[in-house]
């Protein structure tokens, strides 16, 4: 689009152009990221003033601004940067879809999103060229970056929402519009901003409520509160679960020495054998349900069953596995968590345990955070819940998860007060045929201290 366009489509001010200047590459918002052609969105944040960063954007390639103010390149001014650049993410993608045969998969629940979001993207990237949220970029500006990355060629976009609270996803969705809307589950993650599971589920159902009209509603049938969201859409409805009424199910699950995966996808009188290479039995439920969207999308049973079992790795820091040649197996899954993707993670490293080279399991637990007035007994309740399912050793890091080790409540588990006592132990303690899992939510940075041992 030329930059007039883009001023007139966002109702903004041109400033400083003195020819017809035309956007063909990027959108950033990041100087360090640009490219020729490209357009830097500043934003004015707490500790930093994106327009400040314009001459190093520009330097990069960047032709144009998009900010609240004019800056060194030709900018178009507006009031709310944000709106501005949602609003150019829905035409680009309201175009495409008038242009070209774009489909729009959307993602939400309370863990597994991302995983599930890497997992559909890998499959559909297989059959057509596919645009898809990188890491946890979720919100209200990562989604429109994300979409602003497609081009005429894209076939597919997979788009992770995340909230913080009731109308966040509707809101993000009434952009794109998705042909498929994927629900994963309704737990206790940010419960802390919702107040009740019921109030998180009304808002995770926001997402079907925007399908299009021929749209596609995916839905665990394992959790009652998404199974219920089918009287919420008008679109058809696609089930996906280990319960035999499921649509598409996982049946016959096995894990193999590490903790991967082995069943048959099921859907309707159709089945493939599936072994994926990430660690988990929880990835089964996340791979059935990329399957069940991407079958939505107009996928097959085999291709899908194919592109799963060739998926090698999730985003960073998720439920990432290393046999180093010191012996240790280390599991980093440290990037985010909450109640239910901590036992997730705990049970898989308990399945790597039962292997007979494993000398013993240890477990490095910081704080889930956004838990509100619940914390404190969730906290404690992972505790209790590594000690019961037999790891060894559970390493409580920080003052916040103190809860863990209260609840583990046996002698020969360990308390620290920071990461840096974390990593002192680790160095001090875990030697060759140690398992060791790593998990917080990512402002406690536990994945640093995985790192020393890589």
């Amino acid at each position: 689009m030329t930059l007039a366009e883009i001023s007139e489509l966002v109702g903004g001010e041109l400033v400083g152009a003195t020819e017809e200047v035309t956007v063909d590459g990027p959108v950033v918002i990041d100087g360090r990221e640009s490219a020729p052609g490209g357009l830097f969105v500043a934003f004015v944040g707490e500790h930093a003033d994106g327009h400040e960063h314009a001459a190093q954007a520009g330097e990069n390639g960047v032709v144009a601004v998009l900010g609240s103010r004019p800056t060194s390149l030709p900018t178009v001014v507006v009031g709310d940067v944000q709106e501005a650049l949602q609003q150019l993410a829905a035409h680009v993608v309201a175009q495409l879809r008038r242009t070209g045969d774009l489909t729009v998969l959307a993602i939400t629940g309370s863990q597994g999103k991302t995983s599930t979001k890497d997992l559909l993207a890998a499959v559909l990237a297989d059959a057509a060229p596919t645009v898809a949220t990188r890491g946890s970029y979720n919100n209200e500006i990562g989604m429109p970056l994300t979409a602003l990355r497609t081009g005429p060629d894209t076939r597919f976009l997979v788009l992770e929402m995340g909230a913080r609270g009731r109308g966040h996803i509707a809101e993000l969705a009434a952009l794109v519009a998705p042909d498929v809307a994927t629900v994963l589950n309704v737990g206790v993650a940010h419960l802390g901003e919702f107040g009740s599971r019921d109030a998180i589920a009304q808002a995770k159902g926001e997402l079907v409520e925007a399908l299009t009209p021929a749209g596609t509603a995916v839905l665990n049938a394992d959790d009652e509160r998404v199974s219920g969201m089918a009287s919420r859409t008008s679109g058809s409805v696609l089930s996906f679960g280990a319960e035999q009424e499921a649509d598409v199910r996982v049946e016959e699950l096995s894990l193999d020495r590490l903790g991967r995966p082995s069943f048959v996808l099921a859907a309707g009188s159709e089945w493939v054998p599936v072994t994926l290479r990430l660690v988990g039995a929880h990835q089964a439920l996340n791979a059935a349900a990329a399957a069940a969207a991407a079958l939505a999308a107009g996928l097959s049973l085999p291709q899908i069953g194919a592109s799963l079992d060739a998926v090698a790795e999730l985003s960073r820091w998720r439920m990432e596995l290393h046999e180093l040649p010191t012996g240790v197996i280390v599991l980093n899954d440290a990037y985010n968590a909450n109640p239910d993707s901590m036992r997730a993670a705990i049970d898989a490293l308990a399945a790597i345990g039962a292997d007979a080279e494993v000398r013993r399991t240890v477990a490095v637990l910081g704080e889930m955070r956004e838990l509100g007035e619940t914390g404190d007994a969730e906290h404690r309740a992972i505790g209790e819940y590594a000690v019961a399912h037999g790891i060894d050793e559970v390493v409580t890091v920080g003052a916040p998860a103190r809860g863990i080790h209260d609840g583990a409540a046996a002698t020969g588990h360990t308390f620290l007060e920071d990461n840096a006592a974390a990593v002192a132990w680790v160095a001090e303690h875990v030697a060759a045929g140690d398992a060791v899992l790593f998990k917080a939510s990512n402002g406690a940075r536990l994945f640093e201290v995985a790192a020393t041992l890589a």
